[in-house]
């Protein structure tokens, strides 16, 4: 149970990270869209999801297809040949978040080093010195070793 509201937490905090991002992409990249092709659009988002990752840091978002994008910038895009206003930005970039989730190469990465570096070793250690240190001792103080490093690189 407190796992679950703990992860829940997080989401608020990174909903509240992402906030002042789209507001600044907005004003960099959405000034003027009058004459804008889907291109103009693609790239502009592209922009902005990149961004957002910079801001948030180990959770990736996946760049949204075009088709999805257009969708929704015309359901959400009222006003033809006027630009487009910050609300209507906010709601098109959460459909298209919501819609495209998240990359899993950070949990790859975790999975990857938290049984690769200590498998990897031991395995090293059996070659050089297998009786200097218990295997018992030695395995949970490289797995903590590695988990400390992840999290100081903010990877998890």
């Amino acid at each position: 149970m407190g796992q679950s509201l703990n992860k829940f937490g997080n989401e608020e905090k990174k909903v509240k990270e992402i906030g002042p991002v789209i507001e600044l992409c907005y004003d960099a990249y959405f000034v003027k869209t009058e004459d804008w092709s889907s291109a103009d659009l693609y790239h502009a988002v592209c922009q902005t999801v990149e961004e957002i990752n910079k801001a948030i840091g180990s959770t990736q978002f996946r760049v949204p297809q075009t088709s999805t994008l257009l969708e929704a910038y015309k359901k959400h895009h009222k006003g033809k040949g006027k630009s487009l206003t910050k609300e209507e930005f906010q709601e098109i970039l959460q459909e298209v978040i919501l819609d495209t989730g998240l990359t899993s190469i950070a949990s790859k990465d975790m999975l990857f080093y938290l049984f690769g570096v200590p498998a990897t070793a031991l395995f090293v250690k059996q070659r050089l010195a297998p009786k200097l240190v218990p295997n018992e001792a030695f395995i949970p103080v490289v797995t903590s070793a590695t988990v400390f490093l992840l999290a100081k690189l903010k990877k998890i």
